[in-house]
């Protein structure tokens, strides 16, 4: 049965301010990427989006409010764009206009700009990558002869994407620049014309134009001069629709386009265009060559940045410009060192925690890793939840990014690096490529195990809460309070405390997120959610806010143990208020089990189930 995404789209809308604060809503590959009208507080509860099931994270970048959803994205997509008038990006007809956004510096806009284009091309490109790579293998071996026609035409397949790249790119372009999609369409293929193609027998030959030299370029697989000629062309449709009447546009519109485009791109932009890609690839192969050392160390250990950035589809057209120009890729390996040392954090915290639900998201993130390459389930779930588990991923993705630079480690096709795509590494260097992805997933397993993942996750069970005692005396159940209202678990459940010294300690590990102004009160959250509220005395409310003396406040954060005040319990019993601190936890953990560790022993003391107490050796 299919999943029901509607409560999921309906809350995400909600939220972001509802349908009418939406300019435009696209996708990529585990994203949803709003862009916003209004993105303030007022309009925009973040907080309330990052708790909501099937919600991995919140990303505020490149003018984007982009929602981590994972492998459910595209369901989650399609079912706000059937229940909400909310336009699609990538529509044609309703395209939000990059080029106008004006958001974040140049850089940001420039890869925003990229990832928009390439997002709905990276489908197909993995595909066919994926298909070149098994016929390499098979003819490697002798499955197949490169001279059958069933080769041949599984051939065509796997090639047809990155020959007809321009042609893709053109069509993507369009979309995101609002130039007409096949005016756009028929400029760029008139490079890949089978007259026109005849004319290259080398780049750099030349040509007459009108008795102009024109340089020829071969433009199969290349990259930027369909970007940039679509670029110029939406630029001049523009001024066109001003002159041409409405009439007459039918025809004149793609006359003078063509006549007008064809012959600039071929003259001034393809010729530009095809040095642009050349330089650029050029520079990171000599970059690469000269330290491929240092360029892994970064990529290895930066990667998981951007992709929290949400801008590395920006970094596409590098890779896909390198097998064009050169048939091999050394970006994609040092790339790969980051997505296995992700897929090691998740064995590492499925191996290290003792809590069911860290396990379970451990262990449910590690396949689509391993076997799609998407990692950010366990970087927005695990690594930066945890942090440690970030700081081994990477200093190990670095470490192999490394030795992958170093060596001069090659993709032969544009996959995404994960076990079902090695064949795309296939070549003289992938017995190195097998260490470096072997090393990063269990290196980083290990290192993840080694450091541990912080206080932030329980050291006991899923179904159990370890909590210190916030001021020092006898553990009482809450069933002997003096008061119905905490005797009757009516705010919820725990323990009770006759206070026997006036330091405030902080029982758990967190955030406060409450103060009362008498002090006589305050609440913590901890990283996994458990809201802990801890009251002093009984109607104490109505003392002098001198009693009570918190030094934290609301948004700061304690550790377990911290001492964060001091309440005057001699005031307290002179003016015959009862000192009994309870100790709550206010959002619904009535059937679980509390096991309270005494803060002066640092051991556990007592151990309490619902409203009953055992107290050890007592």
């Amino acid at each position: 049965m299919k999943k029901d995404y509607t409560k999921l789209a309906d809350d995400i809308v909600s939220y972001v301010g509802g349908q009418e604060n939406v300019i435009s809503l696209y996708h990529c590959i585990t994203r949803l990427r709003f862009k916003l009208k209004d993105t303030s507080i007022a309009k925009v509860n973040k907080d309330k989006i990052e708790k909501l099931t099937g919600v991995l994270s919140v990303v505020e970048a490149n003018g984007q409010f982009q929602v981590v959803i994972g492998s459910d994205v595209s369901d989650v997509f399609q079912t706000i764009l059937a229940n909400y008038h909310i336009k699609n990006a990538l529509d044609n007809t309703e395209a939000d206009d990059v080029e106008s956004d004006k958001t974040g510096n140049i850089v940001i806009r420039f890869f925003n700009t990229l990832s928009a284009i390439f997002n709905p091309i990276i489908i197909a490109l993995a595909g066919a990558g994926m298909l070149k790579a098994l016929l390499v293998v098979f003819t490697t071996y002798h499955l197949l002869s490169n001279q059958d026609s069933t080769y041949k035409i599984l051939a065509a397949a796997g090639n047809s994407v990155f020959y007809f790249l321009p042609l893709f790119l053109a069509i993507s372009a369009a979309r995101i620049f609002k130039a007409n999609m096949f005016i756009s369409l028929a400029i760029v293929a008139s490079l890949l014309e089978p007259n026109f193609v005849s004319m290259v027998v080398k780049n750099g030959t030349t040509v007459d134009f009108f008795g102009i030299p024109t340089v020829l370029m071969g433009y199969s697989g290349t990259v930027i001069p369909a970007i940039i000629a679509i670029y110029v062309y939406a630029h001049l449709e523009k001024l066109l629709k001003k002159f041409i009447p409405k009439s007459m546009e039918i025809f004149a519109l793609s006359l003078v386009a063509l006549i007008i485009m064809v012959p600039l791109t071929v003259l001034v932009i393809g010729p530009i265009g095809v040095m642009l890609g050349d330089g650029l690839g050029n520079a990171m192969n000599f970059i690469s060559g000269e330290s491929g050392l240092l360029a892994g160390l970064l990529i290895g250990g930066g990667w998981t940045f951007l992709v929290m950035m949400g801008i590395h589809w920006g970094v596409v057209p590098i890779m896909v410009n390198n097998l064009a120009l050169h048939g091999y890729d050394t970006l994609r390996p040092m790339i790969a060192a980051a997505t296995f040392a992700s897929a090691g954090v998740a064995l590492g915290v499925f191996l290290k925690s003792r809590n069911k639900e860290t396990k379970g998201l451990a262990l449910s993130s590690l396949l689509p890793a391993l076997l799609g390459g998407i990692t950010e389930p366990i970087v927005y779930g695990l690594s930066v939840k945890y942090k440690k588990p970030l700081i081994a991923q990477v200093i190990v993705g670095g470490l192999v990014g490394a030795f992958m630079g170093a060596l001069q480690v090659k993709a032969i096709v544009y996959v995404f690096p994960a076990l079902t795509t090695l064949p795309a590494f296939f070549g003289p260097t992938f017995i190195y490529y097998g260490i470096g992805i072997t090393v990063a997933f269990f290196g980083t397993a290990l290192l993840t195990y080694l450091l541990g993942l912080g206080e932030a996750d329980q050291d006991l069970s899923s179904d159990s809460l370890s909590v210190a005692l916030p001021l020092r005396g006898d553990v009482i159940p809450l069933s002997d309070v003096n008061d119905p209202v905490f005797s009757t678990l009516a705010m919820g459940n725990g323990f009770a405390i006759y206070p026997e010294t006036g330091d405030i300690l902080a029982p758990i590990t967190g955030e406060v997120i409450t103060v009362f102004p008498t002090g006589h009160a305050f609440g913590i959250r901890s990283a996994l959610g458990t809201e802990l509220l801890v009251h002093i005395g009984l109607n104490t409310v109505d003392l002098s806010k001198g009693t009570f003396n918190i030094t934290v406040k609301k948004g700061d954060k304690v550790k377990k143990g911290q001492q964060i005040g001091t309440v005057n319990l001699a005031e307290i019993k002179e003016k015959n208020y009862d000192p009994t601190t309870m100790v709550i936890f206010t959002n619904g953990v009535k059937e679980q089990t509390l096991v309270v560790l005494d803060q002066s022993k640092n051991d556990i003391t007592s151990v309490i189930s619902k409203d009953a107490i055992e107290r050890d050796g007592k």
